[in-house]
């Protein structure tokens, strides 16, 4: 059994639900920074390209049109269900290009948004857009753990808010753009940190895949990418790293596919049946680690319910089981520890004995509903078909909304 362990690296702290092989803090740290010095001429090459892409994505931003640099996932469902009225007050947990606060401040133009998100990137942006909205947007960088500081640094007392956003998962304008090392279609370098360059000794996901013991690697991309070929992945990594160190994404997705036969590569199929690369999983597993985002979207979880008036209503929106999962769990008043998935011969007892009372008693442990909050839809919602075509990347989406009590 493999327990859990904390994955410190100096003064970034990660509180991973993986469960790891036994490896020492001091010891993964000592590694993870070691194993950087053995391609730091390679990632020297990569920081000058990428300061030449990030300032022309940085010009891109300065024409307005926030629009073309992310589309909004279910945006009128979204705002149907924060309804804003006019002299409310909102958080924006996941700010991005500003397309779901733009759409609030047009549905009620007398609101005040808190616009917040852990990318520099994204923060300018909410930056440029408060020039518009001087007086209704406060921009605000930082992470959800960051963010009860960040709101009581700006005035804004628990209690008090009439609404919260929370857009789980990448924004696209981090998958567009090759040096944040996101995508496996685009090469840049392996680095996936939403935060950019803020804490530099946070590890990327190439100190990670460089790293980490087999074991390790193959337990975040099982855990954290739902990798039914952990294993066979990790010891694709381990062999090519032997030989030359990991920091690229096309040469991570290259090592992937080579475990695979050459039909596999495309196999697997997504929500609209389309083909997807055999890395996908992996990159989302890394991803995943490397931001620490289930251990954020809980306290970011933890905040809102925090911040919200009686009344005030939660917005999350996820884009995988695994973050609808804390969401459900959350929301519904359910231990996050507590085992989710029942065994085959559980699940056929309970059957016989009550299906309904098999769904209220995994909705609702104790036999009734979580007192803390009302349900506006009583099904989680899906994006519709219009909406898959214009927008295919958030056809994964899930929105679960609610009102505080």
């Amino acid at each position: 059994m493999l327990s859990r362990r904390l994955c410190q690296v100096h003064k970034c702290l990660f509180l991973h639900s993986v469960k790891l092989n036994p490896v020492k803090v001091a010891t993964l740290t000592r590694r993870i920074h070691s194993s950087a010095e053995r391609f730091s001429d390679c990632e020297l090459k990569d920081q000058a390209v990428q300061k030449h892409e990030t300032e022309e994505l940085s010009q891109s931003t300065e024409s307005k049109h926030f629009g073309r640099l992310h589309t909004p996932v279910m945006l009128e469902e979204v705002v149907n269900c924060l309804s804003p009225q006019s002299g409310q007050c909102f958080l924006d947990m996941t700010f991005g290009a500003g397309g779901h606060t733009t759409a609030l401040l047009e549905k009620a133009s007398d609101i005040t948004v808190y616009a917040l998100d852990r990318d520099p990137t994204a923060y300018k942006i909410a930056q440029q857009l408060s020039e518009s909205y001087p007086k209704q947007i406060r921009a605000l960088l930082g992470q959800f753990s960051q963010s009860e500081a960040l709101l009581i640094s700006s005035g804004v007392e628990p209690g008090t808010l009439d609404g919260v956003l929370l857009d789980a998962g990448c924004s696209s304008m981090q998958f567009d753009t090759p040096e944040r090392g996101f995508s496996l279609q685009k090469d840049g370098p392996l680095d996936m940190r939403m935060d950019g360059d803020r804490y530099p000794d946070m590890p990327t996901a190439a100190d990670v895949v460089n790293a980490l013991d087999q074991q390790a690697l193959a337990s975040i991309l099982r855990t954290y990418g739902e990798e039914r070929h952990a294993k066979k992945i990790a010891s694709a990594i381990v062999q090519a790293r032997s030989i030359y160190p990991i920091t690229r994404t096309q040469q991570l997705a290259s090592i992937v596919a080579g475990a695979f036969p050459a039909s596999a590569l495309y196999a697997r199929k997504d929500l609209l049946q389309r083909p997807t690369h055999v890395a996908t999983k992996t990159f989302q597993g890394l991803r995943i680690f490397v931001n620490d985002e289930l251990h954020e979207l809980f306290i970011g979880l933890k905040t809102a319910e925090k911040f919200l008036k009686p009344g005030g209503r939660l917005v999350a929106l996820s884009f995988h089981s695994l973050e609808d999962r804390i969401i459900k769990r959350f929301l519904h008043g359910i231990d996050m520890t507590e085992k989710y998935n029942l065994g085959s011969r559980q699940k056929i007892r309970q059957a016989l004995k009550n299906s309904s009372k098999e769904d209220d008693s995994q909705e609702f442990p104790n036999g009734k509903p979580n007192p803390k909050w009302t349900f506006i839809q009583k099904k989680v919602l899906t994006p519709q078909a219009k909406d898959n075509q214009t927008n295919p990347r958030g056809r994964s989406a899930k929105l679960r909304a609610a009102i505080k009590l």
